[in-house]
Parts: structure tokens; C-alpha cells; sequence
């Protein structure tokens, strides 16, 4: 079967991650993603280690495990767009392309006669995506955008982390870098959607494409709790603003996490905890009250939960249809029956290392599914093949330009 993208060539003038998650997911799809990297070095993520892949031998490769996160099913050219001839390599590949991604800082690819207008020229049908940290336009936008800088100017980090009046208390970062996944994933959303107004129009066009916009928008309900009160949200920890109890619970041997989101699962939370009174107490009987009385009510089963074990918890609520879970490490979430039953791991050879292991793409289609074609590519791997097969150079021109 095809894959859903076979036929669309993407041009990845991308590092790092928004835009390297964006054009994985395009490759994933089955796009042929064409990934110009800076000779020499390549992407920046590449030296983003330990932990590095290793050779057959045990030894080290040039490759970050960072870098093998988001740049599968892509082919490695190593061209110096500073130089002539580099930039001429890509407006050859341009003419061939259905979709050019990019992350420069904003007007520096103009300089090289590679921005939106010039390969637009010799190509209109060109979905042409730029991904910075402050958009084209505004008074920041010529600053650089970091993932870290962007949750702390959009709000995120003022709404996560514990309470500022408890211990640990004061503003956190998220664990993985949201912000730069969260723009990949909408820059890919916005490219399938240009592709779709091309196929029915004929008309490529640009995307402009920031992490601080994509950071204010997936505020979600906290913007509109904001919006509708005119109050700032505070961080709650691992607790939720709007529901009670929806949070972290220490049990006797483990951490669990209970998400009631309604009054009917609160009472079926009372009755495996044997605590059927607090259904009947007026401060707790519906989501106001208990969000009201949550410093009366969160103490209070704190006690209950720490009398049992997270699996014994788990097993009487789940049998109960109570949501809930415990807080697994890595290690545990690989082992976890569900995951492996989806199939969330898998493995591909590389010529250098052997085996690499890599996260599935969680997109199931019915018809035409996503697949792991290729391994993350070294350096410049398939550049002589690409200007060989896609630009039809003549072997004496590769041979000039490769010197």
C-alpha cells in the first residue's frame, strides 16, 4: 500500500526540533524529506549528547540520541547554502519540490536568494512554511526563540510547577521541550492543509509559523479561564484548577494519579474507599463545592489513599471506572502491556550501528499506514544520491561540487 504522502517531496532547511518534528511527521506520512544540513556539522542536535548511538564496535558515533528523535524516514544532504553553488543545489531542488520548511532567523534566508518570494518565482505551486520564535511581523520578530524562553513569555511556565506556597514552590519548565513539538505538530497541520487548498486550487503559498503564538493558543481553557474572569490562572502543582480531586496521591508504596471529573465518579471514588460520608457532607457533594473546600477535602484523602497500595487503588477504582493511573518512568512505560500491544517501539538497522531503537508514529490509518522506512540518516549520506536521482546532475558535476 502507499503511503497517504507518496509523491510529495519536502525540502527540510530545518534543525533542532519544531522543525525537524514537523518534517518527521511529514516523512512518517511517507513524503520524501530531503534534509540539508551545514557541512562539517549538520544539525545542531546531532552533538546534543550523551547519550550518543554507537557503532558496531561500542564506539561512539557523531549522532545525539536527541537528533535520532525527529529525523527518521529523511535523506541527509550536506550543502553550504553560504556558497553559489549551494544555493543553486537548492533552488534546483526547490523547482522539485511540493514543500519547502525552514527555520531561519527571520530574513536570513532572503540574503541567499532562498525566502519565499524568490523560490516562489520558479516554482508557484511551493507550500512554503517558516518556523521562528516571534512570527514575520511585530517588534520581536527578529529576536531568536527558545523553547525554554517561550514557555516562560507565554504563560506556560506561570501555570506549572507547585504552588508558590508550598514547599518547591515557584515557576517550572515542562519536562520535554512542548513548545517546539507543539509548533511542529500545528506546521504540520498548516502544510497538509496547504497542500489540500493547492490540490483544489493550483496555489501554493506561505506559512508563517512562531512558537509564541503556538505557546498562547495551547493555553486552552486556561486562556478562557483567564478571558471569562479576568483573573490569571496560578500553578496547582499536579492539583487542577476546575476539579476536585484531580491530582497526585502519595498511596502506601507509590505514587498514583486520580482524575474524578464529575460528581458520580467521586461517589463511586467513596464507595472503594469505604468514605461514603463525604459524599453526603455539603462542602463536597458537587465539583463547586469541592473546588471551594479543596484545602478541607484534599488532606482529608490524602489520609484515605495512603492506607493502601498504588496497585490496590488501582485495580478497585479501575474495576469501579474511576480514572486513574500510576506515574511510571520511562522504563516502566516500554514495559507497559498497553504499549507494547500498540506496537510503540520499534527498531531499524543502520549500516554503521546496527539495530537503532525509535518511537512509532502514533497516527493509525486504516489504509495507508505510516512506516519506518528509514533510519535516521548520517551526515550527508544521501547526498551524491539525491543529486544524482531527484536533480539529475551529470557525474563530473557532482564530482565539482562535492570538492
Amino acid at each position: 500500500m502507499k503511503a497517504i504522502l507518496d509523491g510529495i517531496r519536502v525540502l527540510d532547511l530545518t534543525r533542532v526540533l519544531a522543525g525537524p518534528w514537523c518534517t518527521q511527521n511529514l516523512a512518517d506520512l511517507g513524503a520524501d524529506v530531503i534534509k540539508v544540513e551545514k557541512p562539517g556539522d549538520g544539525d545542531d542536535t546531532r552533538s546534543w549528547g550523551p547519550p550518543f548511538l554507537k557503532h558496531r564496535d561500542g564506539s561512539e558515533t557523531r549522532d545525539a540520541a536527541y537528533f535520532l528523535s525527529a529525523n527518521r524516514n529523511k535523506r541527509s544532504i550536506a550543502v553550504d547554502i553560504a556558497s553559489s553553488e549551494g544555493q543553486q543545489v537548492i533552488r534546483d531542488l526547490a523547482r522539485v519540490s511540493d514543500v519547502v520548511a525552514e527555520n531561519f532567523k527571520v530574513g536570513q534566508l532572503r540574503k541567499y536568494g532562498l525566502d519565499y518570494e524568490s523560490l516562489k518565482a520558479i516554482n508557484p505551486r511551493l507550500v512554503y512554511c517558516s518556523i521562528t520564535g516571534f512570527g514575520q511581523t511585530g517588534p520581536w520578530s527578529h529576536r531568536a526563540g527558545y523553547d525554554f524562553i517561550i514557555q516562560g513569555i507565554g504563560g506556560l511556565m506561570s501555570v506549572t510547577g507547585e504552588a508558590d506556597d508550598r514547599p518547591g514552590g515557584g515557576p517550572q519548565k515542562a519536562g520535554v521541550a512542548v513548545v517546539d513539538l507543539f509548533t511542529g505538530m500545528y506546521a504540520t497541520q498548516a502544510i497538509l492543509a496547504a497542500l489540500f487548498h493547492r490540490e483544489r486550487t493550483g496555489e501554493g503559498q506561505y506559512i508563517d509559523s512562531a512558537l509564541l503564538d503556538v505557546q498562547v493558543a495551547m493555553m486552552a481553557n486556561m486562556n478562557t479561564n483567564y478571558l471569562v474572569s479576568g483573573q490569571p490562572p496560578k500553578r496547582w502543582g499536579n492539583a487542577h484548577p476546575n476539579l476536585v480531586p484531580y491530582q497526585a496521591f502519595k498511596a502506601s508504596d507509590m505514587w498514583i494519579i486520580l482524575a474524578v471529573g464529575n460528581d458520580d465518579q467521586f461517589r463511586r471514588f467513596c464507595e472503594v474507599g469505604n468514605c461514603l460520608d463525604l459524599t453526603r457532607d455539603p462542602r463536597f457533594v458537587h465539583v463547586p463545592d469541592r473546588i471551594r473546600n479543596r484545602d478541607q477535602l484534599v488532606p482529608i484523602l490524602a489520609e484515605i489513599i495512603a492506607q493502601r497500595t498504588g496497585e490496590q487503588w488501582i485495580n478497585g477504582l479501575e474495576a469501579a471506572g474511576v480514572p486513574c493511573g500510576p506515574i511510571n518512568n520511562l522504563a516502566q512505560v516500554f514495559e507497559n502491556p498497553q504499549v507494547k500491544a500498540r506496537g510503540m517501539r520499534q527498531s531499524i538497522e543502520r549500516e554503521d550501528s546496527g539495530p537503532i531503537e525509535l518511537v512509532t508514529n502514533p497516527i493509525r490509518f486504516s489504509e495507508t499506514p505510516t512506516t519506518l522506512r528509514r533510519p535516521p540518516p548520517r551526515l550527508g549520506e544521501h547526498t551524491v544520491e539525491v543529486m544524482r536521482d531527484v536533480l539529475g546532475y551529470a557525474p563530473d558535476s557532482i564530482e565539482r561540487l562535492l570538492k
